[in-house]
């Protein structure tokens, strides 16, 4: 008989709308945007794939997760860099998470520019996909990915959201005195 795993379950109200954080043993496996009950169970059932039957627990903080985000969203746009995290999908998807977690807080890449960092400069449409099956948005940043010609596409949360993200990123490394272009490729 399969033993259900326990998930810590928390939601945070951010200035874009509530967000539910799933975590487990300290690290988030799941974000979603509270509103959209259907990318909701599909998070549920990614993250069931993965790991089997679960239950969920109510938890203050789940993982630390929501004390990040309120940094974040006050301002600090490194604050949700370190969190830990456990992505679920295949190689090729975590391949395009951890690059994705490495496209600094102000800074874009293109979907194009994405697959050439991942070594496979031909799956563009793939890394798209890989971006929109992203469990843990906002921590692993898939907001940061734009088109070719710097146009906004493709984000679940929505793309008035993925703007204020941006904007809000933008300000946030205006006002800590970083420099250098906002796009990386």
């Amino acid at each position: 008989m399969n033993e259900r795993r326990m998930l810590d379950r928390a939601e945070v109200a951010t200035p874009i709308g509530r967000v539910l954080l799933l975590a487990e043993n300290g690290r988030l496996v799941g974000l979603e945007f509270s509103d959209k009950p259907a990318r909701v169970a599909v998070l549920r059932r990614q993250i069931a794939r993965a790991i089997g039957p679960f239950d969920e627990r109510p938890a203050r903080d789940a993982a630390g997760a929501g004390a990040r985000l309120r940094r974040y969203f006050a301002g600090d746009a490194a604050a949700l860099d370190d969190q830990p995290v456990t992505s679920h999908g295949t190689a090729f998807q975590r391949a395009v998470w951890r690059a994705l977690r490495r496209i600094p807080a102000g800074r874009t890449l293109s979907y194009a520019g994405l697959a050439k960092k991942i070594g496979r400069p031909a799956a563009v449409r793939a890394v798209g996909a890989a971006n929109g099956a992203n469990p843990v948005a906002l921590f692993v940043p898939c907001h940061r990915v734009i088109a070719s010609d710097g146009s906004l596409h493709g984000y679940g949360g929505g793309l008035e959201r993925k703007r204020w993200l941006l904007d809000h990123e933008e300000s946030a490394r205006a006002r800590g005195g970083s420099r250098g272009a906002r796009r990386l490729a």
